[in-house]
């Protein structure tokens, strides 16, 4: 019995090793990747792979490369929005929009789309209304160029080159070389703008909520009407997004100032 556990126990510890390797990688991976990286028989991991696809947890691209699939990014944004950090990420997102004045919220990267997974609204009669749960394109929104510009040279590229950049307003970027261009400048400040690019009449801007690593793993954003405020009026509160997108990644990922945090 013994004998079985070890087994039992070593099976699911190279499951989570491929898992996590998968997750933090900078590129897709090969079953050849895996192996060698983890030091793990060729036919142990084909055999896990196969499983793992066929449950719904990776599945390979184009390329036959390995990427996470849609139920481990499930367990991803489940870790993140866990209730049992909902109440202390709404006072932080309350609190931004009560000093900024406009709507914030937090996107989240989901292949070539941004999801909306939680946001604060203020009580201006002129709203820019986009729900939880919305989907919004990478190419031409502040969030979603945030991200893309957080991406290796060749991802960011790849991408770049599939995407369909269709013209939504006229400032949207339909040209994959200026928005490349667009994309190195976001990526040297860290800050991704939309000036009336996705919608006309509303400007925006977003800063990274890193992990314990420094890797993106969500975008702090806020936005506004013309009306109220321009790109340059909006882009002042800076300095409070950035300070409450570091809030909210101690949040999550559980470091020592998220704990004494917690104590107060």
């Amino acid at each position: 019995m013994a004998v079985q556990r070890r087994e039992k126990g070593s099976a699911i510890s190279r499951v989570m090793e491929i898992i996590e390797a998968v997750s933090r990688a900078e590129r897709p991976l090969s079953p050849a990747d895996l192996a060698l990286q983890l030091d793990i028989p060729k036919p142990s991991v084909h055999r896990l792979l196969q499983q793992l696809e066929a449950e719904g947890y990776l599945q390979t691209n184009m390329r036959g490369l390995l990427v996470p699939a849609d139920r481990l990014h499930g367990i991803a944004l489940g870790v993140l929005y866990t209730s049992r950090f909902k109440a202390l990420r709404q006072a932080i997102l309350k609190k931004l929009a009560a000093e900024v004045g406009e709507t914030c919220g937090i996107a989240i990267p989901d292949g070539t789309e941004m999801i909306y997974y939680d946001r604060v609204q203020t009580n201006w009669p002129l709203q820019i209304y986009l729900p939880v749960g919305s989907h919004t394109p990478v190419g031409c929104t502040a969030s979603g160029k945030l991200y893309l510009s957080s991406l290796g040279e060749t991802q960011r590229q790849r991408i770049i080159q599939q995407l369909v950049l269709e013209k939504r307003t006229r400032n949207t970027l339909t040209d994959p070389l200026e928005l490349e261009s667009t994309l190195l400048a976001v990526a040297a400040n860290e800050c991704g703008t939309d000036n009336e690019e996705f919608v006309d009449g509303m400007v925006a801007f977003a800063v990274p909520i890193k992990d314990a690593s420094g890797r993106l793993m969500a975008c702090l954003f806020t936005h506004a009407p013309i009306l109220r405020k321009t790109l340059d009026e909006l882009l002042e509160f800076e300095p409070l997004l950035r300070q409450a997108a570091l809030e909210l990644g101690d949040l999550v990922t559980d470091t020592p100032s998220a704990k004494n945090e917690r104590l107060v």
